[in-house]
């Protein structure tokens, strides 16, 4: 039994966003990670995009690099991001957290607090904690502010039981490498296996397109 709807995805738009609408329903916008898109460019993305489109915006970094704790510059870009959200429609609110950030008990806490707060601002909010944390500990933490915590189902399996499941697939070696055949045929498996409402596939390594669209095919999606 798989789940009753599986979302693939990239993190960006590996190729032009035309080409990127045919392919897909979903992309995680990462301009907003360094810099807002112009206001042009979000027009130009909500108009171009198919019925059902659905658009996730990524967090500013300087969020995560200030360790998830209240002062103006994370509420500056907090403001920033729901302004960009609201004009691409979007309800989904991604938090990618800087390698360096410790599983400490005042991170914890922080990333607690936080998370509760800006899930009054968002429909669905996300949080990717470092490679170095506890992919099931992250979860429950998450979890108790209402929030989702992303994760590597080829490193650190499916998530636990829930409705909502958010994978993130950032190469098996690193953000250059790209998934053999076995590795995508792995994730079709857990797929199809998934009885959850929704899981969210996103690709986010060099050669995201392609491997999106071969996860695709695998699952013999439209």
């Amino acid at each position: 039994m798989t789940t009753s709807t599986i979302t693939i995805g990239c993190a960006g738009f590996p190729v032009p966003a035309t080409r990127f609408f045919k392919e897909f329903l979903f992309v995680e916008v990462t301009d907003t990670h360094v810099a807002n898109p112009g206001a042009g460019t979000i027009r130009r993305w909500r108009r171009e995009a198919p019925p059902g489109f659905v658009f996730a915006v990524q967090a500013p970094k300087d969020i995560g690099q200030e360790g998830y704790r209240e002062g103006k510059l994370v509420e500056g870009a907090l403001k920033n991001m729901v302004d960009v959200a609201k004009e691409l429609e979007a309800h989904i609110a991604v938090f990618v957290s800087p390698p360096d950030f410790t599983a400490s008990r005042p991170n914890k806490t922080a990333v607690r607090e936080f998370l509760a707060s800006v899930k009054k601002r968002f429909k669905r909010v996300v949080w990717e904690p470092p490679p170095s944390w506890d992919a099931d500990e992250a979860h429950a933490l998450a979890l108790e502010s209402g929030a989702i915590a992303a994760r590597d189902p080829l490193s650190s399996g499916p998530a636990p039981k829930g409705a909502v499941a958010y994978y993130r697939l950032a190469g098996p070696a690193g953000h250059k490498s790209r998934y053999e055949d076995p590795a995508i045929d792995k994730l079709g498996e857990i797929a199809r296996a998934d009885t959850r409402a929704e899981a969210i596939y996103v690709f986010t390594n060099v050669d995201m397109f392609a491997d999106a669209k071969r996860l695709k095919r695998v699952l013999k999606l439209p």
